[in-house]
């Protein structure tokens, strides 16, 4: 069911997650989809379920609060299941918050400022300043930037593929919410607000539920999120993950070896000599007891395609340190 949002202070939500593969050979998978170990929320309670008689290592890394799991998988069927309760404290974001001068930027947050992989924030300095660099400083002008990509970019899935950059979507005009969220940091950065991206699980309420890109920007010492897809607004409540080390839309699951990809939501996309089958069914619902909050999820390297207008996000990663 879709989250209801009362006053007061606190998102609890509950993610489910069910995930199938058809490995077509020996294959060795790290898999990115529990909820991230981070200051931003709490997880209650959880539950990870995989194959009878596969081996698995997790680890977390330290930096970001970001989980992994890493197995070694046999020819045959996987499957995964994931259930997790997370709650996650309201964060009214008040209209005057301001920008930060790079001199006060902390250490843990400069790199943020760089460019990267997917963010080309030097080569589309020119752009973000023609655009917005004689509106007021803060929140105000994050805002401008959200509201011009969702009214120049259009959201269309398969426009784009794990190659694309922000730079390209801003020429091409089209993409999925990961281009959206590379875009939005991107000018950001550009105009020296420190931006990152985050992915999680959201409620759509037109299914099927799928994984979710959005970002967040450094303003008046804190990180405010944003989802210029418009898809699943910030102040609605979430479970949170991490943002990836480069700024981009990392994929839930990575590996080697050979799979084949069986449909459903957002197919993994191993990377390289991988080939992935996989079904997805994944649920998020959410309730509130706090006032509208910001919602978000993240993911390490790939890129999930979005989907429709959605109410609720849940994330599984926590902000990483990286760009």
């Amino acid at each position: 069911m879709p989250p209801q949002f009362a006053t007061p202070a606190a998102c609890e939500s509950q993610v489910e997650l069910d995930l199938s593969y058809n490995v077509l050979s020996p294959s060795h998978l790290c898999f990115n989809i529990e909820a991230a170990h981070c200051s931003g929320h709490q997880v209650l309670s959880e539950r990870l379920a995989i194959s009878s008689g596969v081996v698995s290592h997790r680890f977390v890394d330290e930096a970001s609060g970001n989980r992994f799991i890493r197995i070694d998988v046999p020819e045959g069927e996987l499957v995964l299941s994931y259930r997790a309760t997370v709650q996650i404290p309201v964060q009214p974001v008040p209209d005057n918050l301001p920008e930060v001068p790079v001199s006060q930027v902390p250490d843990a947050v400069l790199k943020y400022l760089l460019p990267s992989r997917y963010c080309e924030s030097d080569v589309m300095w020119r752009a973000a300043t023609q655009l917005f660099g004689d509106l007021p400083p803060g929140l105000s002008r994050v805002r401008a930037v959200v509201d011009w990509i969702a009214d120049s970019i259009t959201y269309l899935p398969g426009s784009t593929e794990s190659t694309t950059t922000a730079q390209h979507v801003f020429v091409q005009r089209a993409g999925v919410c990961r281009d959206f969220a590379h875009l939005g940091i991107t000018l950001c950065r550009a105009l020296n607000i420190p931006a990152r991206l985050v992915v999680g699980y959201v409620w759509f309420d037109d299914p099927p539920q799928d994984f979710h890109a959005i970002f967040e920007a450094w303003l008046g010492g804190r990180w405010v999120l944003f989802d210029a897809t418009r898809m699943a607004p910030p102040q609605q409540a979430g479970r949170r993950l991490c943002p990836p080390a480069d700024g981009g839309f990392h994929r839930r699951t990575r590996g080697s070896g050979r799979a084949t990809d069986s449909g459903g939501r957002m197919p993994a996309r191993p990377k390289s000599n991988s080939r992935t089958m996989s079904n997805r069914s994944i649920r998020a619902k959410s309730s509130t007891s706090g006032a509208p909050f910001s919602v978000q999820r993240t993911t390490p390297t790939g890129r999930p395609d979005g989907n429709a207008p959605a109410s609720a996000e849940v994330t599984t990663r926590s902000p990483s340190r990286g760009t």
